[in-house]
């Protein structure tokens, strides 16, 4: 279903509501740190967000629910911070240290908004049902590349296709592994090639990000077999837990490295973008930045055109162009 467009009095109505929130979650900050009587600050990351709400893994490894001062802008899962403790064995939030990374999406109003923080590898998950989008899997790999880590692609759900299918479907998308992103062949159901997978997660802090119905949340309950995904998640109003599969959550891997689940991050869009620094988030493409007869090429039917001679020598696939030049007409 595609998202329902706002209206500037819907906008400004949902504006003024998340500004009176955050004025009460100030307050509320604010009011704990002048009754505590412990003024000393302590480190932590943040391993999940719920409204005004985080949970806080301090460095011997237990958490500790933190409001968060609202000068701090967007706290989000992954975030390195200082907290201070308060009289009720909770805390607040009190400074940001500077994110490495920052993956985010815009928001209802068009502005960017971070989703997650620190991470080092973004894993984009298909299958055969539903469809794959090559289009959705090239903006996520954009993405990866205007963030700065490395990506690959997990090809899940194997338990649903013969061997002959298998490799159909891995040759599809086998164009990829000849740009530099990891293809990995998993069925998350029988845990069908899962160390491999493991072995990519290990030593790095990761984000999965893919269509729903892809089998993502399988994909986390095979990887984290002992961990119970609701644990933790909190509710706006109480801090108590809640059922929900919208706040990305930071788990630890037994077997080396983290995994953020953030359901959250199912449709996909890029933010502003320049034409340029599109072209930058094509590998195949960045290479031929300049080589062009004309500076100001469009790819199209300008003689000269370097990029045309790469499709027809085989260098790029048909359907990676038609993704850049569909995104381009985007931001003209």
């Amino acid at each position: 279903m595609a998202r329902r467009k706002l209206n500037n009095q819907q906008r400004s109505r949902i504006a003024k509501i998340q500004e009176q929130r955050r004025e009460k979650a100030s307050a509320r900050a604010e009011a704990s740190l002048e009754n505590s009587n412990n003024s000393e600050q302590y480190e932590g990351r943040v391993v999940v967000r719920h409204g005004q709400n985080v949970i806080v893994r301090k460095k011997d490894g237990s958490d500790v629910h933190c409001l968060f001062r609202q000068n701090l802008g967007e706290v989000v899962c992954g975030d390195r911070v200082l907290w201070q403790a308060t009289d009720n064995q909770q805390g607040v939030v009190v400074a940001l240290h500077p994110r490495d990374t920052s993956l985010s999406r815009p928001d209802y109003s068009g502005r960017d908004k971070p989703i997650a923080a620190n991470i080092t590898q973004l894993i984009v998950v298909l299958a055969p049902e539903p469809e794959p989008s090559g289009y959705l899997l090239d903006q996520y790999l954009i993405a990866a590349e205007r963030v700065g880590v490395q990506a690959s692609i997990c090809l899940n759900k194997a338990d649903l296709m013969d061997e002959q299918q298998q490799s159909d479907f891995r040759q599809r998308f086998g164009h990829y592994e000849k740009i530099g992103y990891p293809l990995v062949q998993i069925s998350a159901k029988t845990e069908q090639g899962l160390q491999p997978l493991l072995e990519r997660l290990k030593d790095n802090i990761n984000i999965l990000v893919g269509q729903s119905g892809v089998g993502k949340s399988s994909l986390i309950n095979a990887l984290l077999p002992s961990i119970d995904i609701e644990e933790g998640k909190l509710s706006d109003s109480t801090g108590l837990g809640k059922h929900t599969t919208s706040a990305a959550t930071l788990y630890p891997l037994a077997s080396g490295g983290e995994i953020i689940d953030s359901p959250g991050v199912r449709s996909f869009r890029l933010g502003k973008i320049e034409r340029r620094e599109l072209e930058y988030g094509f590998p195949e493409l960045r290479e031929l930045i300049g080589t062009c007869k004309f500076n100001n090429c469009a790819h199209k039917d300008e003689p000269g055109c370097a990029v045309k001679a790469a499709l027809e020598n085989g260098d790029i696939h048909p359907e990676r162009l038609a993704s850049f030049m569909h995104m381009a007409e985007q931001i003209e």
